[in-house]
């Protein structure tokens, strides 16, 4: 008993088992921030993979996906991020999946469209103004940036009574003898929609929409132009498919000039991130912010320090219009800036 004794007492030291979860807490302490920052880089990574495997597909997807895809450019701070996490965490294959993110974001974020110059010659020159003045809300400054930008074309989206009523007092017919217009409802101030022209217009039918879409037909010194205001309804959940379908009939007019010269000019509720607006400008028009270098200066919403935001205020045009100085106006009372441009009419060149 006493070998046992002094064995226990004198080896007890030595061959005493250690502490339980010592061991547990000297080899995993130092792995839980790293586990931590890969499953944070993984669900980042995972959210814009979701939203940039829809912009592979060319498609606009469903709610939120079309939401989002607004602000497509601001990707790249969950996408940064998410790498940036990987990294911390040493996951080698989310480093490489935050590589592929970002560069699919930046890529992506390039202008869609191409920018080749008109061939013929120039004929005419116009300046277009576009606003939504938010429920007429912004009409006075819009009369302050169309009396200082002087514009040949005015769209106006969601013009109410008081707006319509405004325009006619304070830009009379002697300014802008021309109009088509859609009256707002009394019980909906965002279905009006107004287009002053300083040139002739031809009346034409407008497109059936929501919103109201008045169209014309411009006499530009001698040369007929196709003139479209655009206002579909916004992705708004549950009303996406109406979204997509009013977007689907400004492609379908789009499509139907022939070749004929053609603006549309408006409030498009998307931005060349979305599958809908890339129909439209497939269809045989540009984004001439584009052609002037704004191709992503933000117009909504007008809150929005710049460069935050997203541009869904657009004017398109066919291929034989060329564009310069474009500007995006505060008009103030509006969540929306103005979008003032010139376009360039070129004659179509001759074969012989």
């Amino acid at each position: 008993m006493d070998s046992v004794n002094r064995a226990d007492g004198a080896g007890g030291a030595a061959f005493a088992p250690a502490p339980a979860g010592d061991e547990d807490t000297v080899e995993e302490a130092p792995r839980r921030p790293g586990r931590a920052a890969a499953w944070g880089a993984g669900l980042l990574l995972a959210g814009v993979s979701a939203v940039l495997g829809f912009r592979v597909a060319d498609s606009d997807g469903f709610t939120p996906v079309p939401q989002v895809l607004a602000f497509l450019p601001w990707l790249l701070v969950p996408a940064s991020a998410g790498l940036l996490m990987a990294v911390l965490g040493r996951w080698r294959l989310g480093m490489l999946w935050g590589v592929v993110v970002l560069g699919l974001v930046a890529w992506y974020m390039e202008p869609y469209g191409n920018t080749d110059a008109p061939r013929g010659d120039a004929v005419a020159e116009l300046r277009v103004l576009t606003s939504n003045v938010e429920f007429g809300n912004g009409t006075q400054g819009l009369i302050g940036a169309v009396r200082k930008e002087r514009p040949d074309l005015v769209f106006v989206e969601e013009c109410d009574h008081a707006c319509a009523t405004l325009l006619r007092t304070e830009l009379p017919r002697a300014d802008y003898p021309y109009r088509a217009a859609v009256d707002a409802a009394a019980a909906d101030a965002a279905e009006g929609s107004v287009i002053l022209a300083k040139v002739p217009l031809k009346r034409a039918d407008g497109l059936d929409a929501t919103l109201g879409m008045p169209g014309a037909v411009a006499d530009v010194q001698g040369h007929p132009v196709r003139i479209q205001l655009a206002h579909p309804m916004p992705p708004m959940p549950r009303q996406v498919g109406l979204w997509r379908s009013e977007l689907g009939k400004l492609r379908e007019y789009a499509a139907a000039g022939g070749g004929r010269s053609t603006i549309i000019a408006g409030d498009f509720n998307a931005t060349q991130d979305h599958a809908a607006f890339r129909a439209v400008l497939d269809a045989g028009v540009r984004d001439t912010a584009r052609l002037a270098g704004t191709p992503r200066a933000p117009s909504w919403p007008a809150a929005a320090p710049a460069p935050l935001g997203a541009q869904i205020d657009h004017v398109l045009a066919t291929p034989d219009f060329a564009a310069r100085d474009a500007r995006f106006l505060e008009i103030g009372h509006t969540d929306h800036r103005a979008l003032a441009i010139t376009l360039i009419l070129h004659e179509p060149t001759r074969t012989t």
